[in-house]
């Protein structure tokens, strides 16, 4: 486990964005965790989030001209991102959308940065169904551009639905582009199996990736 990944999953312990427990997620599954990134909602915490993105874009050697965040997680996320990799010596430009097309002003649905030729990198929290990321990618698209990657903060590395695909595997399939995340169960399973204080969650983690993990 790099160390980013490692600091990523204890700042998501220390917001309380990453708790244990019992949840019933929208597919119906009864998790033994659940992670909500809306939870780093302080400066301190958005700038360690965008930390953890900036060296998982940088470690994977994409090189993206844009980043693009997806309406509403993906804009302060892909902003922290854009400003930690300006810390970093890689300015990059940004853009967003809004939820419905302004019909005033400039008008439009899209803000910031021309994407028009450019390679996309999408930034949003995770993947569950994958809508989110289609429609994100239908957007980059029609405005010229190029998707060229998704990074995502976890990958719950489970299948979805009857699939045997989990929904960041069936993203890779479908459009032929890397799905990064900064850390996903398998380091979180190194985690809890390394800290005594998370220990007691290891064998409930481990069940529930026998039940429902993909293959890889």
């Amino acid at each position: 486990m790099h160390d980013f990944q490692r600091q990523f999953l204890q700042a998501a312990l220390a917001r309380d964005a990453l708790r244990f427990g019992q949840f019933t997620l929208k597919s119906g599954r009864i998790s033994p965790y659940f992670f909500n990134a809306g939870r780093f909602d302080g400066g301190a915490a958005l700038a360690a989030l965008g930390q953890a993105y900036a060296h998982t874009l940088l470690a994977s050697g994409i090189a993206p001209d844009v980043l693009f965040g997806p309406a509403y997680k993906g804009i302060p996320l892909a902003t922290a991102t854009a400003i930690a990799l300006a810390g970093l010596g890689h300015d990059l430009p940004l853009a967003f959308n809004r939820k419905e097309a302004k019909d005033h002003g400039e008008g439009g649905s899209l803000i910031g940065a021309s994407l028009h030729g450019q390679r996309v990198l999408i930034v949003d929290d995770v993947i569950t169904a994958g809508t989110a990321i289609r429609e994100a990618i239908d957007i980059i698209r029609a405005a010229g551009g190029t998707p060229c990657g998704v990074l995502i903060a976890l990958d719950r590395q489970e299948r979805a639905g009857d699939s045997a695909l989990s929904a960041t595997d069936a993203v890779r399939a479908e459009y032929g582009i890397p799905v990064l995340a900064i850390a996903g169960l398998a380091e979180l399973l190194q985690l809890a199996a390394g800290q005594p204080e998370l220990a007691a969650h290891h064998e409930a983690l481990m069940a529930y990736r026998r039940q429902y993990g993909t293959a890889a």
